[in-house]
């Protein structure tokens, strides 16, 4: 008997083995949902209904890792201070590294790997990896202290900080940050 029943311990192991990891649900609702090349999803296939934003921008995916804001702020953050375009003023933007997120994902990243980045108008930008980790963009939860509002420029901003990158910094300041998408809601993961 107890033969079996560690059979049956062991098969049972190897099995939940082989299965992708599952990452718990969000508490709240979710800011940023992750698709494409990641194994560590939490929650379940697209959903016409329950995803009415991304099934207008054509988006589809088996399975998606989201985080709310909680599950964001829990993330090793950083701080960058760009100026922006907007007032010309430099300000300061705090959130985890690009790179950690869609790790917490399940990303397998390579440098070559591209990373979509859209946001709730429908506004698509991709960067790859090596640029990601090379600029080292965030995914900006905050703006001089304060979470940045729905409306504005958030809930969640990726960016990097364009003064420090010279090809950037090159560019007009109106230009530089044509490839950031602020009100960002969905990335996906292009292995």
């Amino acid at each position: 008997m107890k033969k079996r029943q560690f059979l049956g311990t062991v098969a049972l192991a190897g099995l939940s083995a082989a299965l992708p990891a599952h990452a718990a649900a969000p508490a709240g609702p979710a800011l940023l949902t992750v698709t494409g090349a990641i194994n560590k999803p939490n929650r379940g296939k697209f959903d016409a209904t329950r995803d009415v934003m991304m099934s207008k921008q054509k988006i589809s995916f088996e399975q998606a890792h989201a985080f709310d804001y909680a599950a964001l702020a829990a993330l090793p953050a950083v701080t960058i201070r760009p100026t922006l375009e907007y007032d010309a003023q430099p300000h300061t933007l705090r959130g985890p590294l690009l790179l950690d997120v869609v790790q917490a994902a399940g990303a397998q990243l390579r440098d070559d790997t591209k990373l979509i980045l859209r946001a709730v108008d429908g506004y698509a930008a991709a960067v790859t990896v090596a640029q990601a980790r090379t600029q080292r963009w965030i995914v900006a939860t905050q703006m001089d202290g304060a979470a940045m509002a729905l409306g504005g420029l958030g809930p969640l901003w990726a960016l990097c900080d364009a003064d420090k990158v010279p090809e950037l910094a090159a560019i007009p300041l109106a230009g530089r940050f044509g490839g950031a998408p602020w009100a960002l809601y969905h990335i996906e993961v292009r292995a």
